[in-house]
């Protein structure tokens, strides 16, 4: 399979998922017709799931799209926000329900999240029906088969980790001619456990290839990224094995038991042994952060899992630097841009920027990162300074942010825009179809991670928090939690996993500086997202989350 595997277009036109499962793509063509040998299987039945992971329309994929996994876990946190800018971004109030956590059971792009994570789980279901109904008749090896079923199980623990972190209690389905009538929600902690040994099970028989890099593994589920997920879930064990996320309890890390290659581990132990097998696949730092977002990414020896991206090849979109520029900004570029997200104070705050002035700051206390990271301050496109449309220089005010910006001086030009990938000037579509793939996995969260389990478990994670920090050469810091949940932050930015830090770290419902009017949450049961109403009436086995 090479670089035309993900850009197959599927045979299964308009196959969708309009339900809690109460839909399955059942095949649109003849049996016969679409599996006549190995190369189909593997084209229909495996590569077709990738078309997925990203997207082009809102709420589907697991990045680069609006309004979905992405916008949940990220525009709900104190990383980001989208103020409202005169006539522009209020949009019936979505934005500002998602930084309050005001979302409720009938928002409709809620349910479009659900019904794309469950539609893939579904495919995933689908492909693992047919590939063991034509095992035979096709005479798949073993090593085929082991290898199509690792591959496509992998996937579907992937997606199910993204329904389960968002949804908690949800239907645990992994047969395709399961009738909707049978199907009940199970708990997080059972959908934690079933997703961990899913990937324990099949990592043995995933290719140990580099997936980010162009070759006959591009894009595709690996070993590394299934060791990556088993970090993730054991770094959150103890969110994820608590089925009453209200009661103010969870359950201790220490004390939650793994068997790791015939090892008795606790939680944070098999965490560092996850990270331990990345660094033996020989994952490293880059020497230069920018390498793992610049245009042709794919040689990143960091990066473990991404989108693949090409403006001629693929349709997956990025949309999220092209809904934060200024007008302007994006007009120097090529782009016609929306001028929407940006940074919060307190995100400011910690990569050191207090005051709004430039002339006033002190660079040596502003993270080396906040200068990759965002557009401030004068804006230059190609080393020219960008005119705002009325005859000014356009200046980004990074401190100068609210929800409502409307009426204010920086109505237009308040707060600092995302910059984190390289300007791509040959994207088409504004600018969102790039050729910078989407980064999901990469070795610095591996590191801190790390630090952070050592640290929990009573340990010093101060090894890898120093390989984080001098890599961008700051200031070393002691490896405290506290440090480690901002070093998340500042090396994180916009990727994606600030929700699911803040949830672990206990912040999420609490206030943040400078936060504005974010309600603060005191039960925690916003640190799940409700089932939607459409949902809960096509399923009447369904049950309502706390708190909603």
């Amino acid at each position: 399979m090479k670089r035309y595997f993900l850009i197959l277009v599927t045979t299964m036109a308009g196959m969708t998922l309009t339900s809690c499962l109460d839909e399955y793509p059942k095949g649109e063509v003849e049996e016969a017709d679409a599996y006549t040998s190995v190369a189909y299987i593997e084209r229909d039945l495996v590569g077709d799931l990738y078309n997925y992971i990203g997207g082009s329309s809102p709420s589907h994929g697991l990045q680069g799209t609006i309004r979905g996994v992405y916008d949940w876990n990220s525009v709900t946190t104190d990383e980001q926000m989208m103020p409202v800018r005169g006539a522009d971004w209020d949009d019936g109030g979505f934005w500002n329900r998602l930084y309050n956590h005001k979302w409720t059971a009938s928002d409709g792009e809620l349910s479009s999240t659900w019904k794309y994570l469950y539609e893939v789980i579904s495919r995933c279901n689908r492909s693992l029906y047919f590939i063991d109904r034509y095992r035979y008749r096709l005479v798949l090896t073993n090593e085929q088969y082991e290898a199509f079923t690792a591959e496509v199980r992998g996937l579907r623990a992937m997606f199910y980790f993204y329904t389960m972190d968002m949804f908690g209690n949800i239907p645990l389905v992994t047969d395709y001619n399961t009738p909707v009538s049978d199907i009940r929600q199970s708990t997080r902690s059972e959908v934690f456990r079933f997703i961990f040994n899913e990937l324990q099970e099949v990592a043995p028989y995933l290719k140990n290839e580099r997936s980010n890099e162009l070759g006959d593994y591009y894009g595709r589920f690996t070993r590394p990224a299934a060791y990556f997920l088993l970090a993730k879930l054991a770094l959150n064990a103890e969110i994820y094995c608590d089925d009453d996320w209200t009661d103010g309890i969870r359950p201790n890390g220490r004390k939650l038991n793994f068997i790791v290659d015939d090892k008795d581990l606790n939680a944070w132990e098999t965490v560092v042994y996850y990270c331990q097998e990345i660094y033996d696949l020989g994952y490293r730092l880059e020497e230069y952060y920018g390498t793992n977002f610049s245009i042709h990414n794919e040689g990143s020896k960091e990066n473990i899992f991404v989108i693949p991206m090409d403006n001629t090849l693929y349709n997956n979109r990025f949309h999220y630097i092209f809904r934060s520029l200024h007008a302007a900004h994006g007009g120097a570029i090529g782009w016609g841009t929306e001028n929407g997200t940006c940074a919060t104070i307190s995100t400011m705050n910690a990569y050191g920027i207090t005051e709004d002035n430039p002339s006033k700051r002190d660079p040596g206390e502003i993270d080396s990162r906040y200068y990759f990271n965002f557009h401030s301050d004068t804006v230059l496109v190609k080393g020219q300074k960008v005119n705002d449309g009325y005859g000014n220089v356009l200046v980004y005010h990074p401190l100068e942010v609210a929800e409502n910006l409307t009426g204010s001086l920086f109505e237009r030009n308040g707060g600092a825009r995302m910059a984190k990938y390289e300007t791509d000037f040959t994207a088409s579509e504004d600018g969102t179809l790039q050729n910078n793939d989407i980064v999901l996995f990469r070795y610095a969260d591996v590191l801190l991670m790390q630090a952070e389990a050592k640290v929990r478990n009573g340990g010093s994670g101060q090894e890898e928090l120093d390989l984080v920090r001098s890599r961008v050469h700051e200031k070393l810091r002691e490896a405290t939690l506290d440090n480690l949940l901002t070093e998340r932050l500042l090396e994180l930015m916009w990727e994606g996993w600030r929700r699911n830090d803040l949830i672990r770290f206990g912040k999420f419902t609490e206030p943040y500086d400078n936060r504005m009017n974010a309600v603060v949450d005191n039960t925690g049961y916003t640190t799940v997202f409700p089932i939607t109403g459409d949902v809960l009436s096509l399923n009447p086995n369904m049950v309502q989350n706390p708190g909603y």
